[in-house]
């Protein structure tokens, strides 16, 4: 089966936060690609990914970066699809704010739903509710996800009687 969600991030440090999203997206049988692209070292290998990802069946792309963080804003310039952007907070960071704010400020035409600061796991859920609007199956592994997570605070309350 082919990838529908495109996994990208602008440097190979950004990968072990990214890895939370392939978790999730194992987690749910959603096929996925991941791959470095940066938006300042490689712009054309960048522009060339997000013009050709919806031609190559991808649905949704999740884009992770650090500081600066251009890169899902810049995804999004040339793609339809839906972005999905994770600040990263990385080592010239300033305390992640700054990409969190490069990712969230984008100019009307140009939007990329943000996550929080390192959630690339909440961009995997995201992008696989996305998905799950046409995929029933999909749309019952959320709906068991869900029922799991509100099982695990009731558990806790339990345990903290």
């Amino acid at each position: 089966m082919e990838p529908q969600i495109g996994i990208i991030m602008g440097s190979e440090s950004d990968m072990e936060v990214m890895k939370g999203a392939t978790e999730i997206l194992t987690k749910f049988g959603v096929q996925f690609e991941m791959t470095i692209v940066s938006a300042h070292r490689t712009p054309d290998r960048m522009a060339d990914y997000a013009k050709q990802a919806s031609g190559r069946g991808l649905k949704v792309i999740i884009a992770g970066a650090g500081g600066a963080a251009h890169l899902p804003g810049m995804i999004a310039a040339y793609s339809i699809l839906p972005v999905i952007g994770v600040p990263v907070k990385s080592s010239n960071s300033i305390d992640g704010w700054d990409s969190v704010l490069s990712i969230l400020q984008m100019p009307t035409g140009v939007p990329v739903a943000t996550v929080a600061l390192n959630g690339a796991k909440n961009a995997a859920i995201l992008a696989t509710q996305i998905l799950a609007t046409s995929n029933q199956d999909l749309a019952n592994k959320l709906s068991a996800y869900k029922t799991e997570l509100k099982n695990q605070v009731l558990e806790m309350v339990e345990r903290n009687k």
